[in-house]
């Protein structure tokens, strides 16, 4: 059922100082806005330990895009005084639909989303949720970014434990759900009818905590490339870091692009067409073949041992000898394509070989791993990343332990979000650089097989997409595009399953059939840029 409401607020208290506008927003002072200006948020609305919270800034928005929408800036107070506050944003637009989105965030998180966008992977062609009447909350899980590190890249505050916990274990997702809902309902005096959760990355990893711990809290989740099992992949980007810093061990721009050129010849034309998108996932590549002659120096198009160790490191799965806490034995490397695509260094090998201290040039996973090991395992900021070996962490076990079990969010019964009338739509592209989409193949397997096929048919659906990076970073082989939010509208509203999807290369202007994993888009025949010229094969 879809609501249409007018937004109606008390205008009881002085219109406070106006909050930063998004980018390509004008932001005025209206007195429709000036309601919940200085508004206390009581504590007993949230489900979980605050000690209240309050408005902070109010504007009034318009966009050419989205349309006239009022936003709310507020506080949610901590328990420890020694921790930050949580920081949310409320876009509610003039026109409600009746329905609210929360939007996930990124890396280390620190800053709050931008309510004005779509939901990852999203389409070019349609309105955003907020676009479309959705209001939109967002907050930045429970601290605020150091402006002078790279984005989503400071993880100093991990020092503080429940700065910690809302970022890690996911508290501050209810804390932001619960604010947000109370000043919606105080704007609308209504309810949301259905309430989504869209996100990618950390994002990703925040939606399948929100079906996972809080199963009534939210209808439809759409989590894209998540990074569920964090503390799995830390261990093994920090042992990734230290086999590409060893002396001779990382490949260069040079000499990713050979291996990215490579795979791509040897594995584009196996799902029946050339167009540097490889879509069959039986397609193997042997990085011996790319050896040079003495193996001990690098050359022209060709890689030295080191550095043909360090590739196959970085495709093959990481397992631990020792056990921890969440009870994840071993993360499943990533793809030959990831990282070696030099359009987007960046998120892949880097550019420069891990050092101490850690270039910004280097891997985006290594600087990651060397903030976890500075502010979440030895909370000492001047530690050597390079100095803890993920495979024999010796004192540092009983601590990695601990995280474990806050930081891998590796529940696989999602039968009480089932029982709910909770819809999950599961997105990953085949060549993401970041986040293995091996991983979140082997957290769908876990779900199957607890719920039955039967009953994940009923709730889950889950879309590998060849070509796409993570999160269209740079320029993928396949910007992949598609209209998620329309599908779980449909599945949530009307009990109409997501069927014979289309998703749209938005670089190249062709599109594909989306298939249900582990099905994968085969040619068969006609223009190959069009989705109908293929079949979902397995």
């Amino acid at each position: 059922m879809r609501r249409t409401r007018k937004l109606v607020l008390s205008a009881a208290v002085v219109l406070a100082a106006s909050a930063p506008a998004p980018a390509a927003a004008a932001a005025t002072a209206a007195p429709e806005c000036a309601g919940p200006a200085g508004l206390a948020i009581p504590a007993p609305v949230i489900s979980l330990p605050t000690t209240g919270g309050r408005v902070t800034a109010v504007a009034e928005v318009s966009n050419p895009v989205v349309g006239r929408y009022c936003l709310l800036d507020a506080d949610l107070f901590p328990v420890d005084p020694a921790a930050p506050a949580i920081k949310l944003r409320v876009a509610l637009p003039r026109t409600w639909n009746g329905k609210a989105l929360m939007f996930g965030g990124g890396g280390y998180d620190g800053t709050i989303p931008d309510l004005t966008a779509n939901v990852p992977f999203g389409p070019a062609d349609r309105p955003g949720p907020l676009a479309r009447g959705y209001a939109t909350f967002a907050g930045d899980s429970g601290h605020q970014q150091n402006p002078a590190s790279p984005p989503s890249l400071d993880g100093s505050f991990g020092l503080n434990d429940e700065a910690l916990t809302n970022f890690a274990a996911g508290d501050a997702l209810k804390k932001t759900r619960d604010a947000s809902l109370f000043l919606i309902r105080h704007a609308y005096a209504a309810k949301p009818a259905e309430v989504f959760f869209a996100g990618g990355s950390t994002g990703g990893r925040e939606a399948l905590v929100a079906a996972q711990r809080w199963p009534a809290a939210f209808d439809g989740v759409i989590s894209a490339y998540p990074a569920w099992n964090n503390l799995a992949e830390v261990l093994d980007l920090g042992y990734l870091t230290q086999v590409l810093s060893r002396p001779g061990a990382f490949p260069g721009p040079a000499e990713q692009t050979v291996l990215y050129d490579s795979v791509i010849k040897a594995c584009d034309g196996a799902d029946g067409v050339v167009d540097k998108v490889v879509s069959n996932p039986r397609c193997r590549f042997d990085p011996r073949t790319l050896r040079c002659p003495d193996g001990t120096v690098a050359g022209a198009g060709c890689l030295s041992d080191a550095q043909i160790g360090a590739v196959t490191a970085m495709s093959s799965p990481f397992r631990w000898p020792y056990r921890i806490a969440s009870g994840e034995t071993a993360y499943p490397g990533f793809p030959f394509l990831s990282g070696a695509d030099m359009r987007t260094p960046f998120l892949g090998f880097g550019t420069t070989a891990p050092a101490d201290p850690m270039p910004v040039t280097s891997g985006y996973g290594m600087q990651y791993w060397a903030q976890w090991v500075k502010y979440f395992l030895t909370r000492d900021p001047a530690h050597n990343a390079l100095d803890v070996d993920p495979r024999h962490p010796g004192r540092w076990l009983d601590r990695i332990s601990a995280l474990s079990a806050v930081q891998d969010r590796n529940d696989a019964d999602l039968r009480p979000f089932a029982r709910a009338g909770g819809k999950l739509i599961l997105l990953h592209g085949a060549a993401d650089e970041l986040v293995s989409p091996y991983s979140t193949s082997d957290y769908y397997e876990r779900v199957r097989a607890v719920a039955g096929p039967r009953t994940t048919n009923a709730f889950l659906r889950y879309y590998v997409v060849p070509g796409a990076n993570h999160a269209n970073f740079g320029t993928p082989a396949f910007a992949a595009g598609w209209d998620s939010l329309t599908a779980l509208e449909r599945w949530v509203d009307r009990w109409q399953a997501p069927a014979d999807q289309v998703v749209t290369d938005l670089a190249h202007q062709r599109t594909r059939p989306l298939c249900e994993f582990p099905a994968w888009p085969r040619y068969r025949a006609g223009d190959p840029d069009r989705a109908a010229s293929f079949t979902c094969a397995r």
